[in-house]
């Protein structure tokens, strides 16, 4: 089997465990500059899945693909550190305020400009939890796609053949390739960074980190071309900004609730029975258990 193309969508969000009052901005989005920024935990399934990939079919080449402001390039260098071979950050002011739909347009366009054999991303963003932009990716590619993956299995010919964890069980599937392919949590977890690669990642940047940056620094660049993290904007891509950021998004956020869970009342119990099935039939009587 020769090596495959394998563009792997990532993306910086929000660590929602610590959304406070500031999280969202009056035009109904996120306020990403407020909160703690991390990779987007089923990415990193995604990501161990495309290097279990590398792993078995020599000269397959690892890609990441983030969507976001220029700090989301930390997403790339991490997948570098992790075994990825490059990345491409994905940022213009035009995307700023793009849903679902005006994302994956973006990332559908940038995919054709970069080209892959396969995609594969988390099934969905801690910040959102739509599960929607890898099959929207898939359906504006023209692709098959094959979501709640657990395990790709084996590639042969020009088939995939993946475990998908279903509610009630699981499942062998086979698709061709090209194709989209949407990851589980409960897929394996991404191994951690290698320190080799951390060492020969640790100074890739953006162009547009690299303003400012001294003579011997941007020689240092341009000796070593992996260590350069390819910028793609809307004219890049060739993308209609009427299809992105908040023009078209018709997704709309009226409003975020903060809902913290407080005890109203505790009680205290012994092994006693008596007391134990008057708890049981309290708990019954207001439906806690049962029907």
């Amino acid at each position: 089997m020769k090596g495959l193309r394998i563009v792997v969508l990532a993306k910086q969000v929000p660590d929602t465990r610590n959304v406070g009052k500031d999280a969202m901005k009056a035009d109904g989005t996120v306020n990403r500059a407020a909160l703690p920024a991390i990779f987007n935990p089923e990415d990193l399934n995604a990501l161990e899945q495309a290097l279990r990939i590398k792993d078995k079919y020599p000269g397959t080449i690892v890609t990441i693909l983030t969507m976001g402001p220029g700090r989301a390039a930390e997403v790339v260098r991490e997948g570098m550190y992790r075994g990825a071979d490059g990345g491409y950050l994905l940022t213009d002011r035009a995307f700023a305020g793009s849903d679902t739909l005006a994302t994956s347009y973006a990332i559908s366009c940038a995919i054709k400009k970069i080209g892959c054999d396969i995609v594969i991303a988390g099934r969905q963003a801690i910040d959102g939890d739509t599960a929607q932009v890898g099959p929207q990716v898939a359906e504006k590619l023209g692709l098959p796609q094959v979501t709640y993956a657990e395990d790709v299995q084996k590639i042969e010919k020009n088939f995939v053949i993946i475990k998908r964890r279903l509610e009630r069980g699981v499942e062998l599937v086979s698709t061709p390739i090209p194709c989209v392919i949407t990851v589980n949590a409960t897929a394996p977890e991404s191994r951690v960074r290698n320190a080799k690669a951390l060492m020969k990642f640790k100074h890739a940047k953006t162009i547009t980190e690299l303003q400012g940056a001294d003579e011997d620094y941007i020689k240092m660049h341009d000796d070593r071309p992996y260590l350069r993290i390819e910028e793609l904007s809307v004219a890049d891509v060739e993308a209609d900004t009427k299809w992105l950021g908040l023009s078209g998004s018709p997704t709309k956020v009226k409003t975020i609730q903060n809902v913290v869970f407080a005890a109203k009342e505790a009680k205290r119990l012994t092994s006693d029975k008596e007391e134990i099935n008057a708890l049981m039939n309290e708990l019954l009587a207001n439906h806690t258990l049962g029907n």
